[in-house]
């Protein structure tokens, strides 16, 4: 089982990330749930999604402990909480940020986890460029499948366009692919200089 927790704040579209995963899974003949964890429904108050992807059907219904993935739509929430609690030691962590993992304090963790699995990704830039708007989750994604591999970019694409419509439909997934070429490109340039 692949289990993925997202953190960010209300109004970035944190559960509705979550969904999309679920349900990019679920075109690549997968199980997967998604479902949020929150207190007050207020704009920008931390909000915690989950998702979980397996080739079986998944009994368990309790928030992600032990995530194989991390996805921070919020680099505000870095040094505030724990987010890192639980996170395996092979696991991925995404974090929305058009700064360096050196430049946001995240350096000797990354080192810690070895390269390829702490990346950031400037994705609210990038969906404010092909979106128009601030709502990084779909742009997460995209980063998220280049990084993880745990669903393809044409299944999220999917999911895009069976939630959303017209230039929200086209904007995320502009913004995804962007995101994907930006971590495929990270990545390269991680192996190469490893």
């Amino acid at each position: 089982m692949f289990q993925v927790r997202f953190h960010g704040r209300g109004g970035q579209g944190v559960v509705t990330a979550a969904e999309l995963l679920a349900s990019a899974a679920f075109r690549e003949d997968r199980y997967a749930q998604a479902f949020p964890s929150f207190g007050s429904e207020r704009m920008g108050a931390p909000v915690m999604s989950f998702c979980r992807i397996d080739d079986k059907p998944i009994r368990t219904r309790e928030p992600v402990m032990e995530p194989d993935a991390l996805l921070i739509q919020d680099a505000t929430l870095l040094h505030q909480s724990d987010l890192f609690a639980g996170l395996r030691p092979d696991g991925f962590v995404l974090v929305n940020s058009p700064r360096s993992v050196s430049d946001i304090g995240l350096a000797e963790f990354a080192a810690q986890h070895g390269t390829g699995h702490l990346l950031t990704v400037p994705a609210t830039n990038l969906a404010l460029a092909s979106l128009g708007r601030p709502l990084p989750g779909a742009t997460m994604l995209g980063g998220f499948a280049a990084l993880t591999q745990a669903v393809s970019l044409d299944a999220l694409l999917a999911a895009f366009t069976e939630r959303f419509t017209g230039k929200v439909a086209s904007g995320n997934s502009a913004a995804a692919r962007a995101a994907f070429n930006f971590v495929t490109d990270e990545l390269t340039g991680a192996t190469q200089h490893a």
